[in-house]
């Protein structure tokens, strides 16, 4: 084969490229929502710093420890659930990853197969292509023999030696019937 001809596509390409679409939405969902986590934690900052400008002011009304507890259980909350929905997303990645990796596989071991086919069906050829001079030679020892032995064999019957040019079918003196052509 040549490198210059470009293979044909695949059939596993749609289902590859379906599966790298699905990849990079699932990336564009993750981004999205590390987006809104940065937000969350940028309106969080603010409201850190309110609570702790309130916590100095009113030092001696209020827990500093508490309101720390209940602001690690604010952060706590809301990251967590975006953490788990991240992990089971890597976790999707990972299968659709291991899925591609065995379709590639696969179109791996099935080009190597027809490569291979393709290799026998050209070594058969060239054995064909060997064999090819002594068929042209049986052919023309054949035109041969029957350029030779035709015309004896129609000579034979009084039907096929009419059908032969300018031979007439006669009986000699000793009363054999023959097959003969006259010269004029």
């Amino acid at each position: 084969m040549s490198d210059d001809t470009p293979s044909p596509t695949p059939p596993f390409d749609d289902e590859l490229r379906e599966t790298v679409e699905l990849m990079s939405k699932v990336v564009a969902r993750t981004s999205d929502r590390v987006d809104a986590q940065t937000k969350v934690l940028k309106d969080l900052d603010g409201t850190l710093a309110e609570v702790r400008s309130a916590t100095f002011l009113a030092a001696e009304q209020t827990d500093p420890k508490r309101y720390g507890e209940l602001v690690g259980a604010t952060i706590d909350g809301r990251i967590n659930d975006n953490l788990v929905r991240m992990g089971q997303m890597c976790v999707d990645l990972l299968q659709a990853s291991n899925r591609a990796r065995e379709v590639l596989a696969k179109a791996e071991e099935d080009k190597s197969i027809a490569l291979r086919q393709l290799w026998e069906r050209e070594q058969r050829l060239d054995q064909w292509k060997a064999r090819w001079p002594l068929f042209g030679l049986g052919a023309l020892v054949l035109a041969l023999v029957v350029t030779l032995t035709l015309p004896s064999a129609l000579a034979t019957t009084k039907f096929t030696c009419e059908l032969m040019v300018a031979h007439t079918w006669t009986t000699t003196t000793t009363g054999t019937d023959i097959c003969v052509r006259y010269n004029e």
